[in-house]
């Protein structure tokens, strides 16, 4: 049976081909479970630029130029890092838009005492300003929270490629 993540990677790098767009990663508690379906996908080579797994703050910090006052004073899993992380995927790249996760996938709350199943999940479309939202997937075991992160930053992606997500 065929996983319906690789099916939603492969309907948004079919809608970014039609749009001549691009696309690259910024995780943490997926740890790549998005840019591995993403690279899976059909079209990947042309559409997919690749992604960065930042899953520690100094990394978030090193990698994608996320302030580390921001980590400080907010902690890594709010929308604000997953904004920071999605605009510096494509400040290190040539991609055109770009989503970020950030949060809690378990079995522990985090070192800032975010809950398990607290995520944040951010979009960003070169030029645009970035749109972020939170998400509580519950006290649900940590693949399960991973799947359904990636699932709603594929299917946002998959709006803001084909224009839909900006009126």
């Amino acid at each position: 049976m065929r996983d319906p993540l690789l099916d939603l990677a492969d309907e948004l790098l079919k809608i970014a081909k039609g749009h001549n767009l691009t696309i690259v990663t910024a995780e943490s508690c997926t740890a790549g479970l998005m840019s591995q379906f993403l690279a899976d996908a059909e079209g990947a080579a042309a559409h997919f630029h690749g992604g960065f797994i930042t899953y520690t703050k100094q990394q978030k910090c090193c990698a994608l130029g996320v302030p580390a006052q921001l980590l400080r004073e907010k902690g890594a899993v709010c929308r604000e890092v997953a904004e920071a992380m999605a605009e510096g995927a494509l400040r290190c790249s040539e991609a055109d838009c770009s989503a970020a996760i950030t949060g809690v996938a378990g079995p522990e709350p985090d070192e800032d005492g975010n809950p398990v199943g607290k995520v944040c999940i951010a979009i960003v479309r070169r030029g645009l300003p970035a749109r972020s939202w939170e998400r509580n997937y519950g006290d649900a075991p940590r693949d399960a929270i991973r799947r359904a992160a990636v699932a709603d930053a594929l299917q946002a992606l998959c709006e803001e490629v084909a224009g839909k997500s900006r009126g």
